[in-house]
């Protein structure tokens, strides 16, 4: 019989910190000999053996009910040191046990929640309510999944797999997730990774946008995949474990699907009761909570029907070796280094310079407790117990595997300016250097490319070179990209009537190009304003930022008219707010005319001072009594609102000094115009109708192409 034990078996990173944690309490107890009380909430595992060797010890273990007795107790003044396991807890339990820590001195709360299971509380947080619905695939009465919902804001439901996810769905689930504005799913860590792809594709086809996060532990899938990989290739397999454990279960299910002969023990003692042929291939692989010495016991157990054990044993220990790829999790962060748990008595170092190739950066926010991470081994010491790692190497391999992935798929990629150099400037992409010409850096020829140094860029790979693992990027491939975008986005949602507030791009002597984000609108001269202008600059200048109207489409030739003018610009209806009929006003004579004087009320609006209005005598020409450029005051007497004409008179306000005797009235020549006969067709280009204005001004179709 030849065995051989998993790797991944036993515990996880999340289970062994919450295991040191109890350790540590029951040691520090012991040694000190004080009364303090030590308590986990729920078992911290799901083994029985483990539970009674701590219990033992003095551990003692409390459900959620016993929460208000303990902290009374504290209050009164008894010691207690509670630990949350590594399934974490109810959110409100979480906030009521952290608030005694506050206030009572006694109460000490150890968290040990997972930093996985951590990592989908605030995904589920994060991704609920106003209007959203949280689907979590996993055992809705696993203390996880139950921690996991209380995290939820809003609506959401947790289903054991994609049975109950279809169940749900044709029973009214669609409709609740159809109504939803954002649906977002996630899997309990423990989750089977087959099933939550089958969820995935199941919930696909009923919401295509359904926001997907991979919340499944690396750990847990990892330990799963080498569980299907062993049965694939043994005869029997013997999963160690807990019926209440859910990866433990889980690992039983990948296994049997494998292979015919599949053994789930708890201990040593279920084990004895296996018997295997003498020639069987036997693999031997634990869940999370099954402690080191049980999987020991078990495989001992499992020897006594061969006589090789103490050379299986001796083969399945994982060793380290100078120059080997090795992966651990992380225990501990500094500033110089990292501490790795590598799944052997050795624990692994990354120093600074190895970790990352920024001197200035901190590797404590580079690195987080729980991250696992990949790194080559440089140098083994086992008399202290440490391997010396180097994550670059491996970084290096894998970041040029990127780069290259993105050039073939056209993936934009995101990385910061280094420095410039001679024709272009240095940009890192995940460790490795890339260099981008200067004609595609998106910065004006003969300009300083030192502007870029230390900004980060979007770019894309135009060219590399495999055989020298060198590079070439484009900043101005993604600004082209995201610019067709912007236009596509554009179009497909602009509408007459809209309003933006656009920058002024250009003049010309017919307009004004603005800027709509992306898109170039255009504001003829007739739009820019009410009064008749010769260039644009009379009303706007380069970067002003005004706020336009969409007049007019023209799809196929991409074009967009804009009005700059409003109702509020408009002379007229600045004079008929300001004036009316039998008002005074001191006007400006802007013109003389055989028939009268035509004077300014507004900017842009003219009244008629008819010449028989101008004094109280006859004269032959206004210029006998005024000039341009005077200011005289006036009375409104008449204003016709269809034609836009105002009469004005001096006359109306002065003070009658001698009526005209019959006589005289007799002899004024009948020729003379009356005040109300002023010449239509002698009105100023000022007072131009509409109609004929229009015909002046350049027509919208002789824009160029820029529009």
């Amino acid at each position: 019989m030849t065995v051989r034990i998993a790797e991944k078996a036993g515990f996880c990173f999340g289970v062994r910190r919450a295991a040191d944690a109890l350790e540590n309490a029951l040691s520090e107890k012991e040694r000190t000999g004080s009364g303090r009380r030590i308590v986990t909430l729920g078992h911290l595992i799901h083994n029985d053996e483990y539970i009674k060797s701590v219990g033992a010890r003095g551990a003692e273990c409390a459900a959620r009910e016993d929460i208000p007795d303990l902290i009374r107790r504290a209050e009164e003044g008894e010691e207690i040191t509670l630990i949350i396991r590594a399934h974490g807890e109810k959110e409100n339990i979480v906030r009521e046990l952290r608030s005694a820590a506050d206030r009572i001195p006694g109460f000490t709360l150890l968290d040990c929640t997972c930093p996985y299971v951590e990592k989908v509380r605030a995904t589920a947080k994060e991704n609920s309510g106003a209007g959203r619905f949280f689907i979590l695939i996993g055992d809705p009465d696993h203390p996880e999944v139950e921690g996991i919902m209380s995290c939820l804001d809003g609506d959401g439901i947790a289903l054991r797999g994609s049975a109950e996810l279809e169940k749900w769905l044709s029973d009214g689930g669609e409709a609740v997730i159809s109504a939803a504005k954002e649906v977002s799913a996630a899997s309990q860590t423990t989750q089977l990774t087959a099933e939550w792809k089958k969820c995935q594709g199941i919930l696909k086809k009923v919401y295509t946008n359904v926001r997907i996060f991979d919340t499944i532990c690396k750990v847990t899938e990892e330990r799963q995949s080498e569980a299907e990989r062993l049965a694939e290739e043994s005869d029997a397999v013997i999963v160690i474990g807990s019926l209440e454990s859910s990866n433990s279960r889980k690992l039983f299910e990948v296994c049997r699907r494998k292979c015919g002969e599949v053994y789930f023990v708890g201990c040593a003692a279920d084990a004895a009761r296996i018997h295997l042929p003498e020639k069987s291939r036997v693999s031997v692989t634990a869940g999370a909570s099954t402690p080191e010495i049980v999987i020991q016991e078990v495989v001992r157990t499992m020897s006594e029907q061969t006589e090789n054990f103490a050379e299986m044993l001796e083969d399945s220990i994982k060793t380290l070796n100078t120059g080997e790829i090795v992966e651990g999790v992380v225990t501990a962060v500094t500033n110089n280094e990292i501490h790795l748990d590598l799944g052997t008595k050795t624990t692994g170092v990354v120093t600074h310079e190895k970790a990352t190739h920024d001197p200035q950066a901190k590797l404590s926010d580079l690195y987080h407790i729980g991250d696992v991470i990949k790194a080559k081994v440089i140098k083994v010491s086992d008399v202290e117990g440490i391997a010396m790692l180097d994550k670059n190497r491996v970084d290096a391999d894998a970041n040029w595997d990127k780069i290259v992935a993105a050039y073939e798929s056209g993936e934009t990629l995101e990385g910061k300016i280094r420095e410039a150099v001679k024709g272009g400037v240095i940009i890192e992409l995940d460790g490795v250097r890339v260099f981008i010409p200067a004609s595609l850096t998106g910065v004006p020829r003969d300009n300083d490319l030192d502007i870029l140094v230390g900004t980060t860029q979007k770019v894309k790979i135009i060219e590399i070179k495999s055989d020298r693992k060198k590079a070439y990027a484009s900043i101005r491939a993604v600004q082209r990209e995201e610019r067709r975008a912007k236009e596509e986005e554009f179009w497909a949602n602009i509408e007459v009537g809209q309003e933006f507030d656009g920058e002024v791009r250009s003049l010309t002597s017919y307009g004004a190009f603005v800027d709509l984000g992306g898109v170039d609108g255009m504001v003829h001269n007739s739009e820019l304003s009410w009064l008749r202008i010769k260039h644009p600059s009379e009303v706007v200048s380069v970067c002003d930022v005004i706020h336009v109207t969409v007049k007019a489409l023209d799809r196929e030739k991409k074009r967009v008219s804009l009005s700059y003018k409003t109702d509020g610009m408009n002379p007229w209806n600045q004079f008929t707010e300001k004036y009316a009929v039998g008002d005074e006003a001191d006007v400006r004579i802007v013109s003389l005319m055989p028939f009268g004087a035509f004077a300014e009320l507004v900017p842009g609006v003219d009244g008629l001072i008819h010449i028989s209005q101008i004094t109280d005598h006859k004269i032959a020409h206004p210029s006998e009594v005024l000039k341009v450029g005077d200011t005289v005051h006036v009375k409104i007497t008449a204003v016709e609102e269809n034609s836009h004409r105002i009469s004005l008179s001096i006359r109306a306000l002065m003070e009658p000094e001698d009526i005209p005797d019959e006589e005289e009235a007799e002899e004024a020549p009948a020729e003379e115009a009356p005040v109300d006969e002023a010449p239509v067709e002698e009105v100023p280009a000022e007072e131009a109708p509409a109609e004929e204005a229009s015909a002046e001004e350049a027509p919208a179709e002789e824009a160029p192409a820029e529009e």
